[in-house]
């Protein structure tokens, strides 16, 4: 299937799907797309004006669509917590986490239990949601996660374990870099853990290429040249919804674009570094951040 589309998305009736910073870019065209197909979209967003205004446009455009909000920041490990108590409490099963939310190329700055931003948000409040989440997905029939990664796990990307929060030595380059790679250490990881067990859950990953969102406000300079080179939001999203509704899809794969560089394109399943597939730094980063956020995974 060369070129995939929200056209081939499976009816999602009774599937009960959770995408957080939905509230725009990639996170609300994925919301939009599984909402028209049917599924029960939970909108997990920081801002919840902004939410609400993503809740009601997608009513708009698919008025039978079932659409709710819960007020997240990842930033905040008591808020990833509050929110997941709150999800449990509302939902018996979730068919499919996509995590999506993140920050790019921020200026040094701490979240409020001092991680790194970029690494705090994108990485390790993902990896407490998932694991606060697990057994409401692994409850779901064929449960999937999916983490939305970058091209940007190949530039200048390690885990600096050394001094994880980068406070000697900050680049904003090598801080997206290292939290982009965590988020495919943490699939891959995951995925073996649950096939391990046996479990029916899902992980996979996903990247959208070069896509015209709001991520690169925080490089100014060159964020014409990005949107001139980039595709839409609807495009850069469309990995993300391969991933999680493509009943060809298997856990521990990635998907992006099929263009030049992954920059644009379809979505197919691709490559990672790798660096991404070391099961030693994969381990160990797992065992770092169940330390650091207090939350120890079933698997």
């Amino acid at each position: 299937m060369t070129n995939w589309t929200t056209s081939d998305i499976p009816d999602q009736t009774g599937r009960t799907a959770v995408i957080t910073g939905a509230n725009t870019g990639l996170g609300f065209e994925t919301a939009k797309a599984l909402a028209a197909t049917g599924a029960t979209v939970v909108i997990a967003a920081r801002n919840i004006d902004k939410g609400q205004d993503a809740v009601r446009r997608i009513r708009q455009e698919a008025p039978q669509a079932t659409v709710a909000l819960q007020q997240l920041d990842l930033s905040s490990l008591d808020s990833v917590r509050a929110a997941a108590d709150q999800l449990k409490c509302d939902h018996a099963t979730i068919d499919l986490l996509v995590n999506n939310a993140g920050v790019m190329y921020t200026p040094r700055q701490e979240t409020a239990d001092g991680f790194e931003l970029q690494f705090g948000t994108n990485h390790l409040g993902h990896f407490a949601l998932t694991g606060l989440l697990l057994d409401q997905i692994e409850a779901a029939p064929a449960g999937r996660i999916v983490t939305v990664s970058s091209i940007g796990h190949r530039i200048r990307a390690d885990i600096h374990f050394d001094d994880l929060q980068l406070a000697r030595n900050y680049n904003r380059v090598v801080a997206y870099g290292q939290s982009k790679l965590a988020n495919l250490l943490f699939t891959y990881e995951l995925q073996r853990r649950l096939s391990a067990a046996g479990s029916s859950t899902a992980a996979l990953a996903a990247h959208p290429g070069g896509s015209n969102t709001e991520l690169g406000r925080h490089l100014p300079l060159l964020d014409p040249v990005f949107r001139a080179v980039s595709q839409s939001a609807s495009m850069g999203a469309l990995p993300t919804l391969r991933a999680a509704t493509d009943p060809a899809a298997r856990g521990g794969q990635y998907y992006g674009p099929s263009g030049p560089f992954e920059l644009r394109g379809y979505p197919q399943v691709v490559s990672s570094s790798k660096r991404s597939h070391d099961a030693a730094l994969q381990r160990r980063l797992w065992t770092v951040s169940e330390e650091l956020t207090k939350v120890v995974y079933s698997v």
